[in-house]
C-alpha cells in the first residue's frame, strides 16, 4: 500500500472576517529576553497575521513562543528568553482574525470526514488499544520518509539494554530510515558498552545475567570516550564495529546528547547546558517531518513542546510533521496529548518490541 499525503487546505481569506480584520499590532521589545505584554503566544499549529493587508503563515512555528516581524515582512518564531532589544513582536490574545491573528487547527482535515486521511488521531490509549493499523501506517510512512523527508528518532536508554533492539536499530540507521538522533547520555553510554563488552549497567544484554565487576563497565566505557576526546575517535582507537551510536557515526547521522542532573561522566559530546541543548535539539527539529519518541518522558515532552504539526518545505508547499510517542506506560505516551499536542500517534509497548516489529515490517530484519 502506498502513502497517502493529507493534504493542507489553507484558510478561505476571501471570507469576510478575514478582508475586514485589521493588521496584526506589534510592540517593540524593551528588555532583551522579556516579551512585551499581552504578547501572542504560538501553538503547535499553522497561525497566520495579517501584515500590511496580506495573511502570512509563521512559517517555523513551535509551542509557546512569540511572533517577532521583521523589516522584510517576514515572521519569526521566537523564544521569549531568545528576544532581543527592538524586535517586533505580534501582541494579541485573540485567534480568530479579529486582532489580525488566526490559528488554523483544521487544515489536514478531509472535508468528507474520512478518518482514514484526516490528520486527527485518537486520545487516551492503552494496553488495551490495538495498535495494528498504526504499525501498518507507521510502515508506509517510513517508507516515503526515506525518500522525501527528514525522519527524527528520540531515544531513552531501554534500546542499549537489549542486544536485539540494538541490532535492529543500527539496521535502521544503516538501511537510511534515521536522518538524526536525539537522547541523553546514558543511551550513548550504555550502547557503546553493549560494543566494548556486550553488556549494559554491567548486564550482559542477550542474556541479561550480571557480569563480575560488570557495574565498572559503563564508567570505563565513558573514561575512555574522554579519554580519546568524542565517540567518533573512541569508535576508532578501540576498533568498534556494532551498535547505534557506532551506525550513526559510520553513516554521518547527526546526533544531539542533552545532560540530565544525575549524569556520569558525561560523555564529550554531552550539552550540558540545558538552553544551549534546547536550542540544538530545536535546531534538529525544524527539519524532521516525522519524529519518534521512545521510552523517554522527559525528552518526549521537550521534543513535543518544539514540533509544530506542519511543515513548511522549500517550494512553498505545507504538509504536515507526524509525531510518534511509544512507552511501556500509558501515563507516558498520553502525557504528550494532555499538554496540547493533540497531532500526536501514541503506541503502548516496550520498545525493544516496537523496533523489532518496525525493523521486520520494513524487511529489515
Amino acid at each position: 500500500m502506498m502513502f497517502h499525503m493529507p493534504e493542507y487546505r489553507e484558510p478561505d481569506f476571501t471570507q469576510k472576517k478575514f478582508t475586514e480584520a485589521p493588521d496584526a499590532v506589534w510592540e517593540s521589545v524593551a528588555i532583551k529576553g522579556v516579551a512585551p505584554e499581552n504578547y501572542h503566544s504560538t501553538s503547535m499549529y499553522p497561525e497566520y497575521f495579517k501584515i500590511r493587508g496580506q495573511w502570512k503563515l509563521a512559517k517555523e512555528s513551535r509551542m509557546d513562543s512569540s511572533v517577532v516581524l521583521g523589516d522584510d515582512g517576514e515572521l519569526r518564531v521566537v523564544e521569549n528568553r531568545n528576544l532581543e532589544i527592538g524586535d517586533k513582536v505580534i501582541i494579541g490574545r485573540t485567534e480568530n482574525a479579529e486582532e489580525g491573528i488566526y490559528l488554523h487547527s483544521t487544515g489536514f482535515e478531509n472535508p468528507v470526514n474520512d478518518l482514514d486521511d484526516q490528520f486527527v488521531f485518537r486520545q487516551g490509549r492503552s494496553r488495551e488499544t490495538s495498535f495494528a493499523r498504526d504499525y501498518d501506517r507507521l510502515f508506509e510512512l517510513l517508507r516515503y520518509e526515506k525518500e522525501h523527508g527528514n525522519i527524527l528518532w528520540v531515544m531513552g536508554p531501554a534500546f542499549s539494554f537489549d542486544a536485539d533492539a540494538r541490532c535492529a536499530m543500527q539496521a535502521m540507521v544503516e538501511n537510511g530510515y534515521v536522518d538524526g538522533l536525539m537522547a541523553g547520555n546514558a543511551l550513548a553510554t550504555h550502547d557503546l558498552e553493549g560494543a566494548m563488552f556486550h553488556t549494559a549497567l554491567g548486564q550482559d544484554i542477550y542474556t541479561q545475567k550480571a557480569q563480575p565487576n560488570g557495574h565498572y563497565n559503563h564508567l570505563d566505557v565513558i573514561n575512555r570516550v574522554r579519554k580519546s576526546g568524542s565517540i567518533a575517535r573512541f569508535i576508532e582507537d578501540y576498533d568498534i564495529d556494532n551498535g547505534i551510536m557506532y551506525s550513526c557515526v559510520k553513516n554521518r547521522v547527526p546526533f544531539v546528547l542533552t545532560s540530565s542532573i544525575r549524569d556520569d561522566g558525561p560523555l564529550p559530546e554531552v550539552i550540558g547546558d540545558a538552553y544551549e541543548g534546547q536550542g540544538a535539539m530545536r535546531n534538529m527539529v525544524k527539519k524532521a517531518t516525522t519524529v519518534i519518541c521512545l521510552a523517554t518522558m522527559l525528552h518526549t515532552i521537550a521534543t513535543g513542546n518544539m514540533t509544530p504539526s506542519y511543515r513548511v518545505l522549500r517550494d512553498g508547499t505545507v504538509r504536515p510533521v507526524f509525531l510518534y510517542t511509544v512507552d511501556a506506560d500509558e501515563f507516558v505516551v498520553n502525557k504528550l496529548l494532555d499538554r496540547g499536542s493533540l497531532s500526536a500517534t501514541t503506541i503502548v509497548t516496550n520498545v525493544q518490541d516496537f523496533i523489532m516489529i518496525v525493523a521486520k515490517g520494513l524487511g529489515l530484519m
